[in-house]
C-alpha cells in the first residue's frame, strides 16, 4: 500500500500536504458538532484544539445480541461526562487516560482524517483525543497481536506524519501491564469526590500518612467509620493525594506515600 517517504511537509495551496513516495498528501478533517453539525474537509493545520476537544463523537455503536466487540460507556471524572469505548481495550485506555494527572480533556472517536496517498482516498477516525499538560496527543488502540498487519500499519504510518506535523504525539497504545491495570480498574470505583465526606477527606488531609501501610491508615481516625475511611483513602490514591506503586497488586502492606 505504499511506504511513507522521510520527506518534509509542504504548503499546497489551500491544504496542506506531504510527500509520499513521490507524491503529496493532502490531510482534511471533519469534526461533529454536539448540535450534530458536521464541520466537514477543514483544513487539518487551520482547524483549533478547541473545535476538536469540543467535538461529538464521529461514529457512534449499537448493541445487539452476538456482537463481536465490547462497547459501552464511562463516566469519567475527567470530563465529569461519559464516554464510549467500542472494546475492553479502549476502555482500559480510557481508564489509565481518567487516572492520568496531566490528562485535562478526553475526546472518543474525535474526528475523522482524510488523506489522498497514493491516489487514493483514505480515512481515518483515531480512538482518542486527549488534551494534556505537555499539549494534545492523538491516540489508537490495537491489540499488538494485530499491529504487524499492512493496512493497520500503513493507517498508522500516515495519521503519525499527520499527527506530527501539527507537532502533536500521537500513540498507538496497546495492552498495558497487567497488574496496573487491575490496580486502576479497583481505584476507579472510587473516582467520584462527592461520595466521600468532606470532613473525613479533610482530616485525612491532616493526617500522617507518609510511610504508613494501607492497612493501617483507616486507624488514623479512630473516631470516624473504618469501611468510610478505607474508602476515602483509595480515592486519595485515586486524585493522586497519595500514591503508592501500582506495579504491585495492591494489598494492605502496600506503603502509602504523600505527592510532593
Amino acid at each position: 500500500m505504499g511506504r511513507l517517504s522521510a520527506a518534509w511537509f509542504s504548503y499546497e495551496g489551500p491544504g496542506w500536504g506531504y510527500a509520499m513516495d513521490g507524491g503529496t498528501v493532502t490531510v482534511t478533517v471533519s469534526v461533529r458538532h454536539r448540535d450534530g453539525e458536521v464541520a466537514a474537509d477543514q483544513v487539518w493545520l487551520g482547524t483549533s484544539v478547541g473545535l476538536l476537544a469540543s467535538a461529538a463523537p464521529w461514529r457512534t455503536f449499537r448493541w445487539y445480541r452476538g456482537q463481536k466487540h465490547y462497547a459501552g460507556m464511562y463516566w469519567a471524572a475527567t470530563t465529569q461526562d461519559h464516554l464510549i469505548y467500542e472494546s475492553r481495550l479502549e476502555l482500559a485506555r480510557l481508564l489509565f487516560a481518567d487516572f492520568d494527572p496531566s490528562v485535562h480533556g478526553i475526546v472518543a472517536q474525535p474526528f475523522l482524517l482524510k488523506a489522498v496517498v497514493d491516489r487514493q482516498v483514505r480515512k481515518h477516525i483515531p480512538d482518542y483525543f486527549l488534551i494534556t499538560d505537555s499539549g494534545p496527543v492523538v491516540v489508537d488502540v490495537k491489540p499488538r497481536e494485530r499491529l504487524p498487519r499492512p493496512v493497520v500499519s500503513f493507517t498508522f504510518a500516515w495519521t503519525r506524519r499527520a499527527v506530527e506535523l501539527r507537532e502533536w504525539r500521537y500513540e498507538v497504545w496497546s495492552e498495558p501491564p497487567e497488574t496496573v491495570l487491575e490496580n486502576i480498574r479497583f481505584l476507579a470505583a472510587y473516582r467520584r469526590g462527592w461520595l466521600f465526606s468532606p470532613e473525613i477527606l479533610e482530616e485525612l488531609h491532616r493526617a500522617d500518612l507518609d510511610g504508613v501501610p494501607l492497612r493501617q491508615a483507616a486507624e488514623l481516625l479512630p473516631g470516624r467509620p473504618e469501611p468510610c475511611v478505607r474508602a476515602a483513602v483509595h480515592h486519595l490514591l485515586w486524585s493522586h493525594e497519595l500514591h503508592t506503586d501500582l506495579n504491585e497488586p495492591l494489598r494492605p502492606s502496600c506503603v502509602l506515600r504523600r505527592t510532593a
